[in-house]
C-alpha cells in the first residue's frame, strides 16, 4: 500500500501536475503566441478629437456666443472631463475667440456621477474672472457646452474649493445643476 501511494505521488509530480512558467501556451492573459501583456507603469497615450467651446463678440448681433473649436487631445491616466477642463483653462486655439476660464486656475478635481459631472476649481477660478454677466455666462456653458459633448454626461455641478457657492462669479446660481444651453452656440 505504502509503494502504490509513493508511485501516485511520483507521477503526479513527474506527470504535468506543474507545468514551467516559461511555457507560452495556456498563460492566463496570453494569447499562446509569446506575447508578454503590457504591465508597465506608464498608460497607454490615447489621442482623441474634443469639442471645445469658446466665447467670441458678434457685433453685428450686438452679443456674445459660444463658438465651437475641435481640438485633438492626449488622454493618458486622468479621465477625458479632466483633459477637457484643463483645455479650457489653456485658453483658445483659434484667433477671433476669447478665453473663458481665467487665467490661473487650476481644476481641483473633476468626476462624474449618475450623468453628473462635478468640476471642482481653485479659488482663481473666482477670484481672477474679469466679472459681467455677460462674461459669466460665457464662462459657465464654456465648460457646461464642452463636457456634456461626452456621453453620459447631461449636466454639471460646480464647486470651488470643493465647496458648492450660491453664486461663483456673481450672477447667475451655481447651488443648482446646470444643463447645456445650446441656443448660445454661434451658427
Amino acid at each position: 500500500m505504502t509503494v502504490m501511494v509513493v508511485l501516485a505521488a511520483a507521477l503526479l509530480f513527474a506527470g504535468g501536475g506543474c507545468a514551467s512558467r516559461d511555457s507560452d501556451a495556456g498563460q492566463p492573459g496570453e494569447g499562446g503566441d509569446g506575447a508578454k501583456p503590457d504591465i508597465s507603469a506608464k498608460p497607454a497615450e490615447i489621442r482623441q478629437k474634443v469639442t471645445l467651446y469658446f466665447s467670441k463678440h458678434f457685433p453685428d448681433k450686438n452679443d456674445e456666443f459660444l463658438v465651437p473649436e475641435e481640438r485633438e487631445v492626449t488622454k493618458g491616466d486622468e479621465p477625458l472631463e479632466a483633459v477637457i477642463v484643463r483645455e479650457l483653462i489653456k485658453g483658445r486655439g483659434k484667433e477671433g475667440l476669447s478665453r473663458t476660464v481665467p487665467e490661473g486656475t487650476r481644476l481641483l478635481s473633476v468626476s462624474v456621477v449618475d450623468g453628473v459631472a462635478y468640476v471642482n476649481f481653485s479659488r482663481e477660478f473666482q477670484n481672477k474672472h474679469w466679472g459681467g454677466t455677460a462674461g459669466e455666462r460665457m464662462t459657465i456653458y464654456s465648460v457646461v457646452n464642452s463636457l456634456c459633448e461626452l456621453p453620459g454626461i447631461d449636466k454639471v455641478q460646480f464647486l470651488l474649493e470643493g465647496e458648492k457657492q450660491e453664486s461663483i462669479l456673481g450672477h447667475m446660481g451655481t447651488t443648482v445643476l446646470i444643463a447645456p444651453d445650446r441656443d448660445l452656440i454661434a451658427e
